[in-house]
């Protein structure tokens, strides 16, 4: 290792990267992260008006970037992403599954059209996300997939059950897919984080919040800056033999 070769670990130049929910929390954090390391980024959301300030945004940093509008839930949009992205960028190297609903309901009231919904932007989607970019992900010779899951995925989780349970499925994706695709040159890794100070934090009550701080040894929320280290290491060189792995960054929050 020579100080050259340590430089270039985390650079993704001339790389095209996929962020979902892309224009607020971890996932601006990380589409930011991966412009200042030399991304082209596409980033995703369902609303127009976010995606269009925060394409702005991106390119005012100094990077290459799309916003494109996506309810990844809905497969069919998902599938648009990835065109659109290749066909502006003429690749496809990186994708970070980061979109996700929080939808919640107590058992004794759960609904067939709750659970759908929930299933189906926080794991339906990812997968047939990833379906789409296969072939784009082969081509690149050097393609990592990141799913960001939840600390929730390994604990007791009443509160936030169907959240905890498709996390958990996209956690059992992850190893599956790595597993597949590792012959294919594409890593699949997942972010496991715990409480972070993003607008779905903040929209539980007061109390809850206080809670969800004091739960982990740091005794605080993470900024979402603090997800980009671990999200860079593991879509760039520098995590090169990493695949079918969960790093989990809770805060001391998680025994696993």
């Amino acid at each position: 290792m020579d100080r050259e070769k340590l430089r270039r670990l985390h650079d993704l130049t001339g790389r095209v990267a996929i962020v979902t929910g892309g224009t607020r929390g971890i996932g601006l954090a990380i589409a930011e992260g991966f412009l200042a390391a030399g991304a082209n980024v596409a980033v995703a959301s369902r609303k127009p008006d976010a995606c269009a300030s925060t394409e702005a945004h991106l390119r005012s940093l100094g990077g290459a970037a799309i916003g494109v509008p996506t309810h990844i839930g809905d497969v069919d949009a998902g599938n648009a992403l990835v065109d659109r992205t290749v066909a502006e960028f003429g690749r496809l190297d990186i994708v970070v599954n980061n979109a996700a609903n929080a939808l919640t309901l107590p058992f004794g009231q759960l609904t067939v059209a709750a659970w759908d919904k929930s299933i189906g932007t926080n794991l339906r989607g990812p997968v047939f996300l990833i379906e789409r970019a296969l072939p784009h992900l082969e081509a690149s010779g050097n393609a990592a997939i990141l799913n960001v899951i939840s600390a929730g995925a390994f604990l007791f989780s009443p509160n936030t059950a169907m959240y905890a349970a498709a996390k958990a499925g996209l956690m059992s994706m992850t190893r599956s897919m790595a597993a597949v695709f590792a012959s294919k040159g594409v890593r699949v890794n997942a972010l496991a984080p715990g409480t972070v100070d993003t607008d779905m934090v903040r929209s539980n009550t007061p109390e809850a919040i206080e809670s969800m701080k004091n739960a982990s040894f740091m005794k605080r929320a993470a900024h979402p800056d603090e997800m980009v280290g671990p999200a860079l290491l593991m879509c760039s060189d520098a995590g090169s033999f990493m695949t079918g792995q969960v790093i989990i960054v809770d805060g001391g929050l998680t025994p696993h």
